[in-house]
């Protein structure tokens, strides 16, 4: 048991958050918003050009409609 101790206690120190480490910051957090501002604004103007997308489909031939049918 005394060992687990040990271990939990090495565990705890490692984990310990220490106040000279470099974290993200003010920079870390505007480039993941840059990133996300980005993701949107892609994605906005990739569904505006689909949109803009106008396809005829051709329609069915009679007897290609009727051998579906029949084979339902």
């Amino acid at each position: 048991m005394s060992s687990l101790a040990t271990a939990h206690t090495a565990a705890t120190a490692l984990l310990a958050v220490d106040s000279n480490k470099v974290t993200p910051g003010l920079l870390g957090f505007l480039v993941f918003a840059a990133l996300g501002i980005g993701t949107w604004w892609i994605l906005k103007a990739m569904n505006r050009s689909l949109g803009k997308v106008d396809f005829a489909e051709e329609p069915e031939s009679a007897t290609a409609a009727e051998e579906q049918h029949k084979a339902a």
